[in-house]
């Protein structure tokens, strides 16, 4: 079994090093970052997108644009919401969750109760189980709060419930590694509100990306479908197979086990399954991930090449054995 941490693809590699060489060429670095934001709109559906330099930067000037108290789930978002939101002297107030997924009604008596204007979610909770997405947002669009979806782990939903611009008033979303869209670095934001926009030229400029960077986005955002439809359906797959898992009837880019022990267990399934470039294991409680003893298999990290059937097998027969081991 041989797994590889993701990396940027060939063809958006070879991309980059093209557009390296025009570095200075004020035409072509405009066209670029041009087709960058096309592409963006084109798979967010969105009418406005910018690109700036990472995903915390999108948040950030999201942050700053919107102001006003900030709305986040207790588990499962990005702990990049938190810190930036103190950083910018937001008032946070945290949604009760189950296990980092919303309830509709826990979200409409704490839209009455706190009052936000603005929400601020994942995709996936945790990049664990897939979020009610469009049903947070007709009722985040009834209440006048604008729901903010981080979708760095969902971009190019098949099923188009996720990262789609109609059913978030604001996508951001991270294209670093080992994103869905994956140029090493950079990041996005799409709206229909072009206003979001219009009260951060500063922060713009301020954060604004590698022309290199907007002309591999162009390529990996190909890509963002087929890579994300591989890595749920080898979440899935492995989910049937390992023995405890939880979020087993939910879609995530991670398959996450309990453990009363996770750091033991954690260490026992990095000696057995070695990613080449990085790894794979991670362990809970954490805020984004889950607030419970667990140990996280992120499988978004690996390459699509290492998703093949007998690895995916291979790594459940091992994971079951240290399961059994510890219980």
């Amino acid at each position: 079994m041989e797994l590889f941490l993701k990396t940027p693809q060939k063809n958006v590699r070879e991309t980059m090093c093209q557009a390296s060489l025009d570095m200075g060429n004020r035409e072509k670095e405009t066209t670029h970052k041009k087709n960058a934001e096309k592409s963006v709109k084109h798979i967010t559906h969105h009418d406005h997108a910018k690109i700036l330099n990472s995903g915390n930067s999108a948040i950030m000037m999201v942050m700053s644009s919107i102001k006003g108290p900030v709305l986040l789930p207790d588990q499962g978002g990005w702990t990049g919401f938190k810190k930036i939101a103190e950083f910018l002297g937001l008032k946070i107030s945290y949604l009760p969750t189950n296990q980092g997924i919303i309830n509709l009604e826990v979200l409409n008596r704490y839209i009455k109760l706190e009052n936000p204007q603005s929400l601020f979610i994942t995709s996936f909770a945790g990049y664990m189980a897939e979020q009610p997405v469009k049903e947070i947002f007709e009722l985040c669009d009834e209440k006048g709060v604008i729901l903010v979806e981080d979708a760095s782990g969902a971009i190019g939903d098949p099923r188009g419930s996720l990262a789609c611009g109609d059913h978030a008033h604001i996508i951001v979303s991270s294209t670093g590694s080992p994103k869905i869209i994956n140029v090493g670095s950079g990041g996005f934001i799409s709206t229909n509100d072009l206003n979001i926009f219009d009260n951060s030229n500063f922060l713009l400029k301020t954060l604004r990306p590698s022309p290199v960077i907007c002309a591999g986005m162009v390529e990996a955002i190909k890509k963002a479908p087929d890579t994300l439809s591989r890595t749920l359906k080898a979440c899935n797959f492995l989910k049937k197979e390992i023995k405890t898992v939880l979020f087993e009837e939910y879609r995530g880019i991670n398959v996450t086990l309990p453990s009363e022990k996770p750091k033991k267990m954690a260490r026992e399934l990095r000696k057995k399954i070695p990613v080449k470039g990085g790894g794979i294991i991670s362990t809970c409680p954490r805020y984004d991930r889950i607030k419970q003893p667990a140990v996280c298999l992120e499988i978004k990290n690996l390459e699509m090449k290492s998703l093949k059937k007998e690895n995916l097998r291979e790594m459940a027969d091992i994971t079951n054995q240290i399961i059994s081991d510890f219980f």
